[in-house]
Formats: structure tokens, C-alpha cells, sequence
């Protein structure tokens, strides 16, 4: 019994740097070599190695030019191809977004958590000159998103503190976010319906963010806003009504009933 646990012991491990090997070129958005792919993530190079040429034969990943480098391999556009289709909140969104663009001229986004960070899933830049566009798939501390504060809302204050990492409520600027003070904020969110505030990343924007729950009242994801600041504070009630039925549309769908969350209706004058 101990020589099996120990074999799936091994195989768990190898599959958790196999994740992080794919996470980390993702990260990247570059071919890299395995020694730099170890060095990257700290790993031995031997079981880096092993693990390149696995995922190699597999097609989960390919070279990339003659000199060694690899990168994510197209199997995994094809499971992805899969996943979408089978996933309705993906190919919905698509839609809702480029409708929500569409209508307010700004850039629309469908946020999720993605570990124990936030990362933007899809977006749809707005038909404006001036274009506001981020990194799909890039993680950004929880703190420092308007999507942040509704994305934990179901935890208790003691789950949040223990999941964002203590490092990341440091903000761009060099300040520090009080915990308790992000608390709040998520207390507050959750009772409103949706957050806004102007960007902690940047000087120049508001961001808008709406929950989108699933039949258990989980915030699954969030759809959200990203205008100019002046722009931002000028529409603020008309902006927030399209996220809101959009939101509700989205839940509705997930199971979640549109009795169950009517502040924010009630706060964009519905």
C-alpha cells in the first residue's frame, strides 16, 4: 500500500508542475526554453525536462523555430474549442458583451477568478477612438480590481483574509489597502449589486463591475465597464443599468432567481 501512495504521490506532483509548466508559458505569452521554463518557476531542470518532452509527445505542447523553445500546443485549442462550447456563460457573454459595447460605446469585459487571483475572460473593446483594452487571461491582485470586491462576496471576512495573498492588497502606488477596509467595500458591493470606483491601476479610468451569480447565489463572474474617467462619472446610472440586465440575464439563465437580488435594480432606478 505505502509503494502506490507513494506512485500517486509522484503522479500528482508531476501533474501539478506539468499545470505549472502550461500556466507559466501562458503567463509568459512567449517560447521559451525548458532550462528558462525551470529557472522561472524553480523547479530541477531534470524533472522540467521530463516533463517538456511528455507534454511534447502529447501535443499539449510544440517547438516554436529550431532552437528549442516551446509553447502551448494547439490540443489545447482544441480542448479549449470543447470547453467552450459546452460552457453557456463563455459563448453568452460573447454575445452580451458585444451588445453592452455596443450600447455604451466603452469597453466591456466578463471577469473571473482565476486562483487566488482576477483575470479578465473575455472582451469587447467600445467603438470610440480613444480605446481602453488589458491582457485577456492576465492575473491582477484581487485588491485592485472593482470586480474584486463582488468575486469574494460569499466568503466570510476570516476566508478573505486567508485567500488574497498579504502581498497583493499593496497597491500600484506603493500604499497599502487596509484589509478590513477591502471588507467593507465587499460588504458594501454585495448589499449595492455592483461596484465602481475610478481605477486603482491607472489615473485616467472608471471601472464598473456587476455580479453574475449562479443558482447558489455564487458570483461566478462579473461583467463590467472600463470608461474614461469623466466619461465614467457622467453615465454612471445609464452605464450600470445595461450591466445590471445584462447581469440578471446572465443569472437568470444560471438558475438564480431575479427576486433574490433587487438592490441593485433598486439602485439604478429600476
Amino acid at each position: 500500500m505505502a509503494g502506490a501512495d507513494d506512485s500517486i504521490n509522484r503522479r500528482a506532483r508531476g501533474l501539478d508542475r506539468a499545470f505549472e509548466i502550461l500556466d507559466f508559458l501562458r503567463l509568459q505569452r512567449q517560447p521559451l526554453r525548458p532550462n528558462e521554463i525551470a529557472q522561472g518557476i524553480g523547479a530541477p531542470r531534470s524533472s522540467v525536462y521530463e516533463l517538456v518532452n511528455l507534454l511534447l509527445r502529447r501535443g499539449v505542447i510544440e517547438y516554436r523555430g529550431d532552437d528549442g523553445r516551446v509553447f502551448l500546443g494547439r490540443r489545447l485549442y482544441f480542448l479549449g474549442a470543447a470547453y467552450a462550447e459546452q460552457f453557456d456563460l463563455i459563448r453568452e457573454c460573447e454575445h452580451l458583451l458585444a451588445r453592452i459595447a455596443e450600447e455604451t460605446r466603452e469597453t466591456a469585459q466578463m471577469c473571473q477568478l482565476d486562483g487566488k487571483k482576477y483575470a479578465v475572460v473575455l472582451m469587447n473593446e467600445g467603438n470610440r477612438p480613444f480605446r481602453i483594452s488589458t491582457n485577456i487571461g492576465e492575473p491582477v491582485p484581487i485588491p485592485w480590481t472593482a470586480s474584486g470586491r463582488l468575486l469574494v462576496d460569499h466568503m466570510s471576512d476570516e476566508e478573505i483574509s486567508a485567500f488574497i495573498p498579504e502581498e497583493d492588497f499593496v497597491l500600484p502606488s506603493g500604499e497599502r489597502l487596509d484589509p478590513p477596509a477591502f471588507i467593507a467595500e465587499v460588504r458594501k458591493a454585495k448589499k449595492d449589486g455592483y461596484f465602481t470606483f475610478n481605477s486603482i491601476v491607472d489615473s485616467f479610468t472608471h471601472c464598473f463591475a456587476v455580479p453574475v451569480y449562479d443558482a447558489d447565489g455564487i458570483c461566478v463572474a462579473t461583467l463590467c465597464l472600463v470608461a474614461p474617467k469623466e466619461d465614467g462619472l457622467r453615465n454612471r446610472d445609464a452605464y450600470l443599468r445595461v450591466l445590471i440586465d445584462g447581469a440578471s440575464e446572465l443569472s437568470e439563465k444560471l438558475g438564480y432567481g431575479e427576486d433574490r437580488a433587487p438592490s441593485a435594480r433598486t439602485a439604478a432606478g429600476r
